[in-house]
């Protein structure tokens, strides 16, 4: 098998409309197509729908579907607000703190930067309750390599304790 990369990655919006506008206005990306149909094209079933498309950048589509006749959005009570969200990376520090600001004139609550090492960002909500990262990398190759060198080691250490590993504790020191 040869993944070439992510075709799309899909959520779930309230308001198809609401949410194209966002990401167009807020965040700049590009509406790219939409689907809609009143059955289920995998399944057959009775249930109709809007399937939004968003550019994400660099060939990276998001895209969230409308579901008018499901109950409510809902989160998984048993996960933290701060796991689940969708990071997008931006070029510079400055165009961080420039979407930070622009975000807060918007009327969004914004939470950092935070400095995470060999990266820094900022946190934010969507309309329909979906966590934003926008983040930029900082520490060049070295500090990435430094990181990546004992991620193996991380893991396997993770999965025998179930204890944070010290192996890369200078990213938040």
């Amino acid at each position: 098998m040869n993944i070439r990369r992510i075709h799309h990655v899909a959520y779930r919006c309230n308001d198809a409309r609401e949410t194209v506008n966002f990401y167009r206005d807020t965040l700049g990306m590009d509406f790219q197509l939409a689907f809609a149909e009143n059955a289920v094209p995998s399944t057959g079933e009775p249930d109709p729908y809007m399937h939004v498309f968003l550019d994400a950048g660099m060939g990276n589509v998001l895209a969230f579907f409308e579901l008018p006749n499901s109950p409510p959005m809902g989160k998984d009570p048993n996960t933290p607000a701060w796991v689940q969200h969708i990071a997008f990376e931006v070029d510079t520090r400055a165009d961080l703190l420039a979407a930070k600001k622009r975000l807060e004139t918007a009327g969004l609550d914004v939470l950092g930067p935070v400095d995470h090492g060999i990266f820094e960002s900022i946190y934010f909500f969507d309309p329909n309750g979906h966590r934003l990262e926008l983040a930029t990398n900082k520490g060049g190759d070295e500090a990435r390599q430094r990181a990546e060198a004992v991620a193996e080691e991380m893991l396997e250490e993770w999965s025998r304790t179930k204890r944070a590993p010290r192996q890369a504790a200078w990213l938040h020191a």
